[in-house]
């Protein structure tokens, strides 16, 4: 019998990606074959997000497919929405769970789907090598991983909040670029978020092991790590007494080459030591801030912990710090109570930072939040009206920031995918976050996925280009 095979699909953050890299790591070292989504496997896994209703509905979606595709196999959910929601996932699925024979009609397995929280989600690093055994001593995969999530053998539990730190992949199988896992959780109580419901209270991995795993990266030849958490903002080592400037300034003078990518941070927590702190060269050229609203009275609603003027002071800082930078942020579109002037207020704060790209998306109400039960609710036509002028927005500002780079000298990391036939093309990432599609030089071989690459940006597309079906096949 050959290797069993196992699939992931990863709705969400950054932070998910990187603990599906290191789940996806611990199979790999048990002699698993991982194979892409939709291919044949034994095991489906799906690393949940619960961030807006539209992301549960995806995650139902996809996992009633591989069921339903895939009779003999089995799909293993986690994250954050089975975290909170694990019965109604379970029932969203439960008559396509079961398997039945083609000719009898005869149910074969009636469960062939285990939730694992999002709290015991660490506890999967540990089933790879217990299905090994298992399966090898001749019981089936569905069999063991029922034993598993029963607790038969070897169960999830819920653990030490610092067990959610055992994410550590140093091999990446789904990106080119290292992901660091640095901070989870969250303190704030914005009323719009599920997630901080899901990752509890915020925690932080200590400094010098943080340290030491992005020495092992850079070790391993990486030219540039991902620092993650859910509020990297927040992340803190009090046996230390470091803050995230702090830890930035650690990790560049305990290492030489690697640079750092800062995966997304709140306006607040943006100061002038932070600015400092990120304006050493080995820190990419982009930032991506939680905004949410440019209303104060919105922003007020939603708990947030600043107000519009914080916003832009962040972006001159950053602008400061790095010479234009690729400045992006997050949005919410429709937001209870966001009146016309309101959404003015957003447009013209936008107006004002010229942001390279704007994540809007419409309000979705989550249960167990403080906006579930807001009034007055937006029609969620108007939201996804004002979504739709975001996202004009967003283009607009993407295509004026790249116009800027035409002609300039740029680093960036190669990546994985397909090369563009007609002149061997291949993608790339730039420091200041542009998708590349990059010629090699004559007699020049392309560059493994990861590499660090100089090049010169030669034309540009424009963000509508970028939506080009073969382009996107070469970028997935």
């Amino acid at each position: 019998m050959g290797a069993q095979k196992v699939a992931f699909h990863t709705l969400g953050c950054k932070l998910n990606q990187l603990e599906t890299e290191s789940i996806a790591q611990a199979f790999i070292a048990e002699a698993f074959e991982v194979v892409q989504w939709g291919e044949a496997a034994d095991i489906y896994l799906v690393n949940t997000c619960t961030v807006t209703s539209m992301a549960e509905q995806k995650a139902r979606r996809i996992i009633r497919k591989a069921l339903k595709d895939n009779p003999a196999s089995c799909v293993v959910a986690t994250g954050c929405y089975a975290q909170l929601d694990p019965e109604s996932l379970r029932a969203a699925v439960a008559t396509v769970a079961e398997a039945f024979d083609s000719e009898s009609g005869e149910i074969l397995d009636r469960k062939r789907l285990f939730v694992v929280s999002g709290d015991d989600k660490a506890a999967l690093l540990d089933l790879p090598r217990y299905l090994a055994e298992t399966v090898c001593a001749s019981a089936s995969i569905r069999d063991a991983l029922e034993s598993w999530t029963n607790g038969e053998e070897s169960a999830p539990s819920a653990a030490d909040p610092l067990s959610r730190f055992r994410f550590d992949a140093a091999d990446f199988s789904f990106h080119s670029r290292a992901s660091l896992k640095i901070q989870d959780g969250c303190d704030n109580s914005c009323a719009y978020c599920r997630v901080r419901l899901a990752r509890g209270k915020s925690v932080s991995l200590a400094a010098d092991i943080v340290l030491s795993r992005l020495r092992e990266l850079e070790g391993r030849g990486y030219s540039e790590a991902v620092l993650t958490g859910i509020n990297v903002s927040r992340y803190f080592d009090a046996e230390a007494g470091l803050g995230f400037p702090g830890l930035i300034r650690l990790l560049l003078a305990g290492t030489a080459r690697i640079s750092l990518r800062i995966s997304s941070t709140e306006p607040d927590g943006v100061d002038e030591d932070f600015a400092d702190a990120v304006s050493d060269p080995r820190v990419r050229p982009h930032f991506h801030l939680s905004v949410q609203s440019g209303s104060d009275a919105i922003l007020k609603r939603m708990r947030r912990r600043y107000r519009a003027e914080a916003v832009e002071r962040a972006a001159v800082l950053l602008r400061t710090a790095k010479k234009d930078p690729f400045l992006a942020c997050d949005l919410i579109a429709g937001f209870p109570g966001e009146g016309a002037e309101d959404f003015r207020d957003t447009l013209a704060l936008c107006g004002r930072i010229g942001f390279a790209w704007i994540h809007a998306f419409p309000f979705s109400p989550r249960p167990g939040t403080e906006a579930m039960d807001m009034l007055p609710r937006i029609p969620e036509r108007i939201a996804a009206e004002r979504a739709e002028v975001l996202g004009a927005l967003a283009r607009s500002g993407h295509d004026a920031y790249a116009a800027r780079w035409a002609g300039r000298e740029v680093n960036a990391v190669a990546e994985a995918g397909k090369a563009l036939a007609a002149e061997a093309a291949f993608p790339a990432l730039s420091e200041n976050y542009l998708k590349l599609l990059v010629r090699p030089l004559p007699d020049q071989e392309r560059p493994h996925p990861g590499a660090s690459i100089r090049c010169r940006i030669d034309a540009v597309l424009s963000a509508s280009d970028m939506l080009d079906a073969e382009l996107l096949e070469i970028f997935h």
